[in-house]
């Protein structure tokens, strides 16, 4: 099996297919190392989920490779357990899937690892070879230090699978200001490299209120003179709103969720997915109280802080005001009121969109079958519908939120999906699954009543019974 790109999730993959043995698996990345959000590792930011998702443990506990045994190889199992975190730092976690990478990359000529991760190697196509039944990979070799193509080669493999991630979102009215080096226009994934840069500034505006934005903004506020902030935040969206955290609430990010969007009909799914952005897109509830009463104290010292937080304000366009300024052209979306404002730099906290795969599938193109809208449709197995002649099959990683939800791109869920993946490649259950995740019973079915294990008679719910296989067609 073969990995195109080394994120959270396809580490976690080969975590886990470290433990099955008859499975040769390498993983590729054009970086040099892991790294992940590396411009976001704020200190004090913390994950929005607990420690337990991590690569491993929620499918398979007893892993080398989770949390707690790198807390006991570093020997800090102590120290965290007397810290009585749930939640840990983002650095931490960082630090966390370094140290799990090391363990599994590939080094100069080692060929005896069945699992292998490969930096410094550009995936650049892949095909299906008729005649091998194998999938082709073309890939360059780039030196760690400057980048340049150093050897071109090519790997063959059965089954394939894509986590390349997301990008950084700049918004059309951004765009020229943000590719200019000299204008003091970053996105929130690279703040920390421009934080002194933006900390001299005379006036910062951070643009969007999701997690990033507010943890953006609250560090600037911490980091500016009292009384001479000099920041404005502004959202288009009606609030600066909490994310969902009830215990209910966060059952939709379980498996028995994902199995029955995937269920739905292709426009009930569009139609979820557009009003569930308190699920992913808000900011947690502690940030928010850190936020509040970062501003408290201020007002306390030297009144009212010079900081303007203003929701349901849109940036119409954006554009140099001099050699030194920028000029923002805001409307209200309520108040349907025009304005602008001046500023010296701007932080945009404007989200993610997934790296489009066409580029590197093209060869692939006739194959692939397409939902109404262009995208792949995805099976439950997370697998790409091909045409029948492909009988290797490519699975997708944070790239099918469209066919299985908001849990897509959930932490919480990378290690039951890996574990779902493997199972699926090596014919047999590699990894024993749950069969209900959930106290929610997510929509009713037609099925007729079954017995329990306990002879008495249940409804069957949107949780699939194990006597139940799960073969729905590819949507």
């Amino acid at each position: 099996m073969a990995g195109v790109g080394i994120g959270p999730f396809n580490l976690s993959l080969a975590a886990l297919a470290d433990g099955v043995p008859e499975l040769s698996t390498v993983l590729f990345d054009q970086s040099p190392e892991f790294s992940w959000h590396p411009g976001l590792l704020i200190e004090g930011a913390t994950l929005q989920v607990p420690f337990l998702a991590d690569l491993v443990s929620l499918t398979d506990p007893t892993s080398p490779w989770s949390f707690l045994s790198y807390l006991r190889a570093r020997e800090r199992l102590f120290p965290f357990y007397f810290a009585e975190r749930f939640h840990i730092e983002r650095a931490e976690y960082d630090a966390y899937c370094r140290w799990v990478s090391r363990g599994l990359t590939v080094t100069g000529e080692q060929t005896d690892r069945r699992t292998g991760l490969r930096f410094g190697h550009r995936v650049d196509a892949v095909r299906w070879h008729t005649e091998r039944e194998l999938f082709e990979l073309d890939f360059t070799r780039l030196h760690q230090g400057t980048g340049e193509t150093m050897a071109l080669g090519r790997a063959f493999a059965r089954h394939v699978a894509l986590g390349i991630g997301t990008a950084p979102y700049t918004p059309e009215a951004f765009g020229p200001l943000e590719r200019d080096p000299a204008v003091p226009v970053v996105h929130s994934a690279d703040y920390l490299p421009n934080r002194e840069r933006l900390l001299a500034a005379g006036h910062v505006t951070v643009v969007g209120s999701g997690q990033s934005g507010a943890e953006v903004f609250l560090d600037l506020l911490r980091h500016r003179p009292a009384g001479r902030e000099r920041l404005h935040w502004v959202t288009r969206s009606p609030a600066f709103a909490p994310m969902e955290y009830s215990k209910l609430g966060l059952e939709h990010f379980t498996p028995d969720y994902a199995r029955y969007f995937h269920g739905l009909p292709e426009r009930t799914r569009d139609e979820l997915l557009s009003g569930q952005g308190q699920l992913h897109k808000a900011i947690d509830h502690e940030t928010l109280a850190a936020v509040h009463a970062e501003l408290y104290h201020r007002a306390l010292r030297t009144g009212w802080p010079d900081a303007v937080l203003t929701p349901a304000l849109s940036v119409r366009a954006a554009g140099r005001l001099g050699p030194a300024q920028l000029e923002l052209h805001l409307e209200h979306t309520e108040q349907h009121a025009r304005s602008r404002l001046v500023t010296d730099a701007v932080v945009l906290a404007t989200g993610y969109r997934e790296r489009p795969q066409e580029r590197l599938l093209a060869a692939l193109e006739p194959y692939v079958h397409r939902d109404a809208s262009g995208r792949p449709r995805v099976d439950e197995r997370h697998r790409m519908v091909l045409d029948p002649c492909v009988t290797g099959s490519i699975h997708l990683q944070n790239a099918e939120r469209h066919t299985h939800g908001v849990g897509a791109p959930d932490l919480g869920l990378a290690a039951h999906r890996s574990a779902t993946i493997l199972n699926s490649v090596t014919g047999r259950e590699a990894y024993p699954l749950p069969r209900r995740s959930a106290f929610t019973t997510f929509g009713v079915r037609s099925d007729p009543a079954m017995p329990a294990d306990d002879g008495a008679v249940r409804q069957s719910g949107g949780v699939a019974d194990a006597r139940t296989p799960l073969t729905r067609s590819a949507t």
